[in-house]
């Protein structure tokens, strides 16, 4: 006996079709909900930032620490020059400005500044090095710059170099070659000076007057040694000046001795 299929009636297919027909647009309208509900989260996000930041700038320097070995700069100067220059609080202070201002300072060589939570600015600080003066008022750090001070009554010993402007290297590698080759003598050089043409010319502790003209620097000073180690030394106190400007040999001049200068005074009353 054959089954018979039971049918629907035409008018609830009808509505099941048309439930169905309507979902695309409900899913729609919920995606757009979802879209709307995330612009708004992002915006408050954005504002909470903006505020948070706009706190961090606004947030003072709370502490400034000074590190390095300082002998010549004061840990007070330091601090004055850092806040003096603080703009922009904490978060906003140029690190590079700050860096600037410090090694606008006499005595500072260089300079490093870093922020260390939550509100401390740490500056670490390395002194010039001088090596020897330069001129009346000047001093030559390790790197032959040339730096000035108010404050350099503790370096009056230090030798002087002199020359014209752009030789400061060049002076310092002649002095270094001049002190290590007239070490083994005892003697030290206390002034070593170069004019426009380029003579050089050493005053030595004592008061020796050393004369080296423009050429053949290191022959010329070799040749002083060996004059000197051979027939000066054991006169040394005598010698005013040596004159090494000569092709081959010098010209030596000695001081006047005292007991003839004595008896020449007497002939004269």
């Amino acid at each position: 006996m054959a089954t018979r299929r039971r049918q629907r009636p035409a008018a609830s297919r009808r509505r099941t079709f048309g439930w169905r027909e309507h979902l695309p647009a409900r899913a729609s309208v919920g995606r757009w909900c979802n879209g709307l509900l995330l612009c708004c989260a992002l915006a408050l996000v954005a504002v909470l930032a903006h505020r948070a930041w706009e706190g961090l700038e606004a947030m003072p320097v709370g502490r400034i620490a000074v590190a390095g070995k300082l002998e010549n700069v004061q840990r007070d100067e330091v601090r004055r020059v850092v806040a003096g220059a603080l703009e922009g609080g904490f978060v906003g202070a140029d690190l590079d400005a700050l860096r600037g201002h410090l090694e606008e300072l006499p005595w500072v060589y260089e300079a490093a500044v870093r922020r260390r939570w939550p509100d401390t600015l740490e500056i670490t600080v390395q002194e010039q090095l001088p090596i020897a003066r330069w001129g009346e008022e000047g001093f030559l750090n390790h790197e032959a710059a040339v730096f000035r001070t108010r404050a350099a009554e503790r370096w009056q010993g230090l030798p002087t170099l002199d020359g014209p402007p752009g030789s400061e290297q060049r002076l310092m590698d002649y002095y270094q070659r001049l002190r290590d080759m007239l070490a083994p003598l005892d003697l030290a050089v206390t002034t070593l000076r170069q004019d426009e043409r380029g003579q050089l010319e050493a005053r030595l502790a004592g008061g020796l007057h050393l004369r080296l003209g423009s050429e053949d620097f290191l022959l010329r000073v070799q040749r002083f040694i060996d004059l000197y180690r051979n027939d000066l030394q054991a006169r040394g106190a005598e010698v005013a000046s040596v004159d090494m400007r000569y092709a081959s040999g010098a010209a030596v001049t000695f001081h006047e001795p005292a007991q003839v200068a004595a008896v020449e005074a007497d002939r004269g009353q």
